[in-house]
């Protein structure tokens, strides 16, 4: 096609941003596009699984041993799983500036690679969804586009509470100590990094940001009716996927024991995401406490499902087609990962979080204070609390009705092909450009 053009999505090393990449992918893919994901060694072969191209780099030097996807995050948050029963003011020093260090880390290590892939690939546009910056991307030539597929307060703003926070939105009491102890603890590894970013051709970083915004375009997921734009209006480059949702998912066949519930029993997903998942004591736990209830559960059991017992009221399985199960249940319990969350609201889902790290207090947080979830302490609930939250969820017809009607509203948006548009627009755009140059 002579209008075909090449798009390298550049994901962070963790499911959420690869799948949310994916999605739009496929639609690019679709209308005929080359899709160009560049990803972790670990990765390799998974994306070529889904009909893209695949060039793969390391954040690290090899281990001994080979990988599975995602290791490298999947070992780190186990190591550092401890500091999640901190308030999140300490876990600032305690373990988002070391996640800020092993991404700046991994930055750092890959920027050849990175440069030699966007050399080979000639892309037309370069699509980053991460949260720390890659010089490569902002000096190879193509128009760079930013996805935020965590939780907008990432885009910072006075009207709104700051990031990995967990912080009301009605209650500002805490806001500036809150930023305050953040520059504390970042301001030397911002400037470190900002002085090493700019070292490679690449413009400064804004204040305390780790990642460039687009100059040409910037997307971000999450539903217009949870949103923040009241409060922290965005730019014109700005462009709100509502939700974006993978549309090609293998079917999945619930066993009998599921389908076949007593009257009164509700079906029920739980899943704290790849990583959290890897917390083996809190799962235990909530198999435990979730067990001693009426209902049926499909339980993602992630990558330590070898040391998992369900009991018969539950099934489960490493890994599970998220997007093809959501749609069957009345009810998600979640570690409130961007993803599930807005999965949950893009069908129409009440759901219980129990945040673990980074962006799940504030998604936690929001849904709660909007009254499209429960927010519970992870690792303090209460039995007695989760069985209460559910109960409560699950009898609420208000609710219910109010969140099909927002589920319905949230799909007609069609995040993925809004966001498939915007970076489409900007490849058009920038061959127009080169097609004018004398």
């Amino acid at each position: 096609m002579a209008d075909t053009k090449t798009i390298v999505f550049f994901p962070e090393g963790a499911f959420g941003p690869t799948n949310n990449c994916v999605g739009i992918g496929n639609v690019l893919k679709e209308r005929g596009h080359r899709v160009v994901f560049v990803v972790e060694e670990s990765f390799a072969g998974t994306l070529a699984a889904k009909g893209f191209e695949e060039a793969t780099m390391r954040l690290a030097p090899p281990p001994e041993e080979p990988e599975v996807p995602g290791q490298f995050w999947k070992d780190f948050i186990r190591e550092t799983a401890p500091e999640f029963r901190k308030p999140t003011l300490t876990q600032l020093e305690t373990f988002i500036r070391p996640t800020w260090q092993a991404l700046v880390d991994g930055a750092r290590y890959c920027e050849p690679a990175l440069r030699d892939i966007l050399d080979r690939a000639r892309p037309d546009v370069v699509v980053l969804d991460n949260v720390v910056a890659f010089p490569a991307l902002l000096t190879c030539g193509a128009p760079y586009v930013r996805i935020v597929s965590c939780n907008p307060l990432e885009v910072p703003g006075d009207g709104i509470p700051p990031a990995f926070s967990g912080y009301p939105a009605a209650d500002p009491t805490g806001w500036a100590g809150f930023r305050a102890e953040y520059d504390r603890t970042h301001r030397d590894l911002w400037a470190d990094f900002n002085a090493w970013v700019v070292a490679q051709g690449a413009p400064p970083l804004a204040d305390l940001q780790f990642v460039h915004e687009s100059e040409v375009a910037n997307l971000y997921v999450f539903p217009e009716e949870a949103d923040y734009v009241a409060a922290r209006p965005l730019g014109p480059t700005w462009h709100r996927m509502d939700s974006s949702v993978r549309e090609v998912e293998e079917p999945v066949e619930l066993p009998a024991s599921l389908l076949d519930r007593p009257a009164g029993s509700a079906l029920i997903y739980l899943s704290l995401g790849s990583l959290g998942s890897a917390d083996v004591g809190l799962m235990r736990r909530l198999i435990d406490v979730l067990g001693r209830t009426p209902h049926r559960y499909v339980v993602s059991l992630g990558p330590q499902h070898a040391d998992l017992d369900l009991p018969p009221s539950m099934w489960g399985a490493e890994f599970l087609p998220q997007t093809t199960i959501v749609p069957l249940v009345d009810l998600v319990i979640t570690h409130g990962g961007n993803n599930t969350t807005t999965e949950a609201l893009h069908f129409g889902k009440p759901t219980v979080l129990l945040p673990l790290f980074w962006d799940q207090y504030d998604n936690a947080q929001r849904l709660d204070e909007l009254g499209l979830g429960i927010r519970l302490p992870a690792y303090e609930f209460t039995e007695a609390q989760l069985h209460e939250a559910i109960d409560r969820l699950l009898g609420d017809d208000e609710l219910r009705a109010r969140l099909t009607a927002l589920g319905a509203d949230v799909r007609a948006r069609d995040g993925l092909r809004r966001g498939a548009e915007v970076i489409e627009s900007v490849g058009q755009a920038h061959r127009e450009q080169v097609a004018g140059r004398p």
